[in-house]
């Protein structure tokens, strides 16, 4: 018999094995429930938070003055600024309205063609995204793991060769991976089978985003506290964001469904890749650069986290504003109370925003976000502005489709 597993070894080995998120968990987890800006003030540091994220809140984007169409209409629309040759046209133009539909997004050709350009750079408009070699990805990633607790890959590899409910061996599965989907399904079965396969870790699926618009299952999870899902749920809400129509419901909303201060689209595009008001906060960090006369780094997280959740510990920016503190009229504390809404609309609000950009001259509160990306799947440098670039490059061509009003 194989030497056994280490108590946590499935979940360590494999949790490379999924596609990177397009983003670590705060840049695409949604905002609280409650804002509390209008709340009464804080005195005091915040507790610790709760063990639960909490679920979102959903605004949707301020209405354009243009003219109001009806669904009728939109579909037409739609159908018009759809690239030419795409399969299961009727499919991807009735999911778009429905979602926009169900989301209270207005109907309009840049909303329209927002969430397109995402789909076609995201998956090539490919409902179950392919990804070429997928079973070598997981694979390698899984030997990667394996060799740092001195466990050959021949050992995990033979205990997956027990059958699965789908009647092949997991292994097997593993092998012929070709979309994410298939590599879902895989980990959903070996977490509700580990008991049967009597294996010694933790199965719990390591699987973050998926789906046309590469979606992140938590956002997902968290959309749907707070915004009933329009559509008959089969299954999980993870399985949904793996499907066509589910993945651009959840895509849009991410994208669409928040108010945006940005004067162009590609700042949305850039916290698609990089977090909700991560654009905004980018230009918050450039400010205090300004004042701090210091270099740090433009990746719109103004707080340190850890599983989506602020730590105690201060993030250089935090450290920089601390040492500006007279200047601002600000004490630690409230420094940490405002920098705790940064990933909501409410931060633009604060005390500590308005300082900061008053002293510094009210410089651009829009910023490209200055991350490099990451992945298995990933073999060349790239970076958010990258992605937001090709995305608004597909965004122009799509308007360019739009008719004349």
């Amino acid at each position: 018999m194989p030497r056994k597993l280490s108590p946590v070894l499935l979940c360590t080995l494999l949790a490379a094995c999924a596609s990177a998120p397009i983003s670590p968990a705060p840049v695409i987890t949604p905002a609280p429930v409650s804002e509390p800006v209008a709340s009464a003030p804080i005195t005091a540091p915040p507790p610790a938070p709760a063990p639960v994220a909490p679920p979102p809140v959903i605004v949707a984007p301020p209405v354009p003055v243009v003219k109001q169409i009806s669904t009728l209409e939109a579909q037409t629309l739609v159908a018009k600024l759809l690239p030419a040759k795409i399969s299961e046209r009727n499919g991807w133009k009735n999911d778009l309205v429905d979602a926009f539909t169900a989301l209270k997004i207005p109907y309009t050709p840049e909303y329209f063609c927002a969430v397109m350009a995402v789909i076609e750079q995201e998956s090539s408009w490919q409902g179950d995204p392919t990804v070429p070699g997928l079973g070598k990805i997981v694979w390698k990633q899984v030997e990667e793991k394996a060799g740092k607790y001195h466990i050959p890959l021949i050992a995990v590899q033979t205990a997956l060769l027990k059958s699965s409910p789908d009647g092949r061996s997991y292994k097997e599965r593993i092998d012929k991976l070709q979309t994410e989907a298939q590599m879902n399904a895989v980990f959903e079965d070996l977490a509700s089978d580990a008991k049967r396969l009597n294996l010694p870790f933790n199965m719990s699926n390591p699987i973050r985003t998926g789906g046309p618009m590469q979606v992140s299952v938590e956002f997902a999870e968290g959309h749907v506290r707070a915004w009933p899902y329009p559509y008959a749920r089969r299954s999980s809400v993870r399985n949904e964001v793996f499907t066509r129509k589910g993945g651009v419901y959840f895509g849009t909303a991410i994208l669409l469904q928040y108010p945006a201060p940005y004067s162009k689209m590609i700042y949305r595009f850039a916290d698609f890749n990089a977090g909700r008001y991560a654009s905004r906060n980018a230009a918050f960090q450039a400010a205090v650069n300004k004042l701090a006369g210091d270099s740090m780094d433009l990746d719109g997280d103004l707080l340190r986290y850890e599983r989506g959740y602020a730590m105690s510990q201060s993030s250089g920016t935090e450290k920089a504003l601390q040492k500006l503190g007279r200047r601002l009229n600000l004490s630690n504390e409230e420094i940490r109370r405002d920098l705790l809404l940064e990933k909501v609309t409410g931060f633009s609000q604060t005390a500590l925003y308005q300082r900061v950009f008053n002293l510094a001259g009210n410089p651009s509160r829009e910023v490209m976000p200055q991350i490099d990306l990451h992945s298995p799947k990933i073999t060349r440098k790239l970076t958010t502005e990258w992605f937001a670039k090709r995305v608004d490059g597909r965004y122009q061509t799509c308007l360019s489709r739009a008719p004349a009003i």
